[in-house]
C-alpha cells in the first residue's frame, strides 16, 4: 500500500506545471482554428481545478502550522500574481484598439467591464468583446473564487474541523451548482438548445455556473491530497485502474455532443474525472506515462501558462488580422501558418512578461511579505483568523 505522503515542505511540485502546459496547449490549439477537434474549454476546466487544489492546499498548509491563515497576505500573493500582467494586457489592448492595430475600435466600457473583472457577466449580456479579450472571462471567475473562497475555508475549519465533512460539503456545492445548471438549461431555458453555438455564456462562462470547476480541485486538497495525505489505494490500482477509467470517462464528454449534456452534466463528469487524474499526476508522476510532465520543456511551459493564456488570443488576433494568405494557399495551411506564428510570438511575448512583470513584482511580493508577516501575525481581528 501507498500510505506515505510527499513532504509537507516546499510546496512546488513540477508535474502540476506539466498540467499547466497541457491546458495552455490545449487552450492555443482551440483558439488557433482546432476549436472543432480541441476541445478548449477543457483547458480552462484543467486550470479551474489546478486553482482551487492550489489555493486550498496552501491555505491548508498554512492553517496547520500556524493555526490560522493570514488573508493580508493571501490577497497580497494574488494581487502581485494576476493584477500586474493582467492590467498590462489589457493596456496594451486598448492602445491598439484605439490605434487601429486591431479591428473593431475602442470600447470603453467593454474594458472598464474586462479591468473590473466582469469580462463574463458583460459577455453574458450582450456586451461587445474587443479582439484578445475574449478569454478573459475564466479570469472573472477564478478572481469571484478568490473572494469568496478564503472565507468559507477559514468558517469551515472553525465549524466543520474534520476534513471529511469540509470534503462532504465541498462536493455538496458542486452537486449544487449542477443543479443550478440544469434549472437554468431544462427550467428556465437561458441558452438556445438549437443555435448550434459552440459555446453558450451563460452556462459555461459565468461563476455561479462553472464554479464547482475550482471547488472539485479544493475538496481534493482538504480530503485525500496526494501532496499531503496518504493512501491506501496501490500504486497499481492508481495507474492502470483508475487513471485509464477517468480518461475514458473525459473522452466520453468530448464525444457527446447533445447541447444539455455539454452544458449540465459535462463539467460535474470532467471534474470528478479529474480528482483521480491529480492524485496519479502528483503522487505517481514518475511513472511511465506521466513522465513527460517533467521533462523541462514542458515544466518551462507551464511556469509561462499565465502569461501565455493572457497574451495568445492577442496575438492570434493580431496574425490573423495582418498576416495576409498567400496565393493558393489552401485553409489549412493558412491554418497551421498563422497559428505557427503566433505560438512563436506568443512564446517570446510569455517570457518576456515573466521575466519583467512577473518576476520583479514576485521579488516585490516577497518583500512586502517578509517585512509584514512577523507583525500581521501577531494581530487580531480580520488580519489573522485563527482555527478553533
Amino acid at each position: 500500500m501507498d500510505s506515505k505522503a510527499p513532504s509537507q515542505g516546499a510546496f512546488h511540485i513540477v508535474s502540476l506545471d506539466g498540467m499547466r502546459a497541457v491546458a495552455i496547449l490545449i487552450v492555443f490549439l482551440s483558439h488557433a482554428g482546432l476549436s472543432h477537434v480541441v476541445p478548449g474549454l477543457f483547458g480552462v476546466t484543467v486550470f479551474f481545478f489546478l486553482s482551487g487544489y492550489l489555493i486550498t492546499t496552501l491555505l491548508r498548509m498554512e492553517c496547520e502550522k500556524h493555526g490560522g491563515a493570514n488573508l493580508r497576505q493571501f490577497f497580497l500573493r494574488r494581487t502581485m500574481r494576476i493584477l500586474p500582467p493582467f492590467y498590462l494586457i489589457l493596456a496594451v489592448i486598448a492602445l491598439l484598439t484605439a490605434l487601429s492595430v486591431l479591428p473593431g475600435g475602442f470600447h470603453g466600457q467593454a474594458l472598464t467591464a474586462q479591468a473590473l473583472f466582469a469580462a463574463n457577466y458583460w459577455e453574458i449580456a450582450g456586451g461587445v468583446q474587443p479582439p484578445g479579450t475574449e478569454i478573459l472571462w475564466s479570469l472573472a471567475v477564478e478572481e469571484h473564487f478568490y473572494l469568496i473562497f478564503p472565507f468559507l475555508y477559514l468558517a469551515m475549519r472553525r465549524f466543520m474541523p474534520e476534513r471529511r465533512h469540509q470534503f462532504a460539503l465541498l462536493m455538496t456545492l458542486c452537486a449544487t451548482v449542477l443543479a443550478w445548471r440544469m434549472l437554468l438549461v431544462h427550467q428556465f431555458s437561458a441558452i438556445d438548445l438549437h443555435s448550434g453555438t459552440a459555446h453558450h455564456p451563460r452556462t459555461c462562462h459565468a461563476t455561479d455556473t462553472r464554479l464547482d470547476g475550482l471547488l472539485f480541485g479544493c475538496a481534493l486538497a482538504v480530503w485525500g491530497n496526494p501532496a499531503l495525505d496518504g493512501t491506501r489505494i496501490r500504486r497499481s490500482h492508481w495507474l492502470w485502474l483508475l487513471l485509464p477509467s477517468c480518461l475514458a470517462i473525459l473522452l466520453v464528454t468530448f464525444v457527446i455532443r447533445s447541447v444539455p449534456f455539454r452544458e449540465t452534466w459535462r463539467y460535474t463528469l470532467q471534474g470528478l474525472a479529474l480528482m483521480p487524474v491529480f492524485i496519479a499526476v502528483i503522487r505517481y508522476s514518475d511513472a511511465l506515462p506521466l513522465r513527460f510532465l517533467n521533462w523541462r520543456w514542458v515544466s518551462r511551459l507551464g511556469v509561462l501558462s499565465y502569461a501565455f493564456y493572457l497574451t495568445h488570443a492577442l496575438l492570434l488576433s493580431l496574425v490573423a488580422h495582418w498576416l495576409p494568405a498567400p496565393e493558393g494557399l489552401s485553409h489549412l495551411h493558412l491554418m497551421l501558418l498563422r497559428g505557427s506564428v503566433a505560438f512563436l510570438l506568443t512564446l517570446a511575448a510569455s517570457w518576456m512578461m515573466h521575466q519583467w512583470v512577473e518576476k520583479p513584482f514576485l521579488r516585490l511580493r516577497r518583500r512586502l511579505g517578509s517585512s509584514t508577516k512577523s507583525a500581521q501575525h501577531k494581530q487580531s481581528g480580520a488580519l489573522v483568523l485563527n482555527q478553533v
